[in-house]
């Protein structure tokens, strides 16, 4: 019985091209499996979020304060350990097998999802006590609505990383 992400023994790795496989290094069963596809909705949502916290967080970073540089740091370290996981994820079937059954991803995807409801919390509460007056008085002040969409984001982000602790949980204690 193959466990969540990973291939099954009958099916081929590698990208088909007419007769011949290219790729073959590549495991594109785990990236397609429910595992992969949450681990990269978990990538998706880091790189929106980095990406609106640095195009208007950064400018009024003076008016937000310590909540952007804990959200910033909340989303870049755990896009890099997720993205890095699903690498070793994509290369190797061993990795999977291998980190899954330790206790590395459940106390990761755990403290991740402690970490982003933690910082989007102190997000909400710097856009409702600093952002949304000077969006009242400010025509054109676009940072409220991209970092209330941010913290939004990172509750999303939190909960995925939830479910994955729960998932890495239970394959930890099936497997030892």
């Amino acid at each position: 019985m193959a466990s969540l992400g990973v291939r099954r023994m009958n099916q081929p790795l590698g990208i088909r091209v007419c007769c011949c496989r290219i790729c073959t290094c590549i495991n594109f069963g785990f990236v397609l499996s429910p595992g992969g596809l949450l681990k990269l909705m978990q990538l998706g949502l880091a790189t929106l979020c980095e990406g609106l916290l640095i195009r208007y967080g950064v400018p009024y970073a003076d008016s937000i304060g310590q909540a952007l540089t804990s959200f910033l740091a909340t989303t870049g370290h755990c896009f890099t350990t997720t993205g890095i996981l699903l690498l070793c994820y994509c290369f190797s079937d061993k990795s999977y097998g291998l980190i899954r059954q330790s206790l590395f991803e459940t106390l990761f995807h755990g403290l991740a999802s402690c970490m982003y409801f933690s910082s989007a919390s102190y997000m909400g509460f710097a856009c409702v006590v600093w952002l949304h007056p000077q969006f009242l008085v400010r025509p054109g002040f676009w940072a409220y609505p991209a970092m209330t969409a941010a913290y939004y984001m990172g509750y999303a982000a939190g909960l995925l990383h939830a479910i994955d602790a729960y998932l890495s949980f239970k394959h930890f204690r099936r497997v030892s």
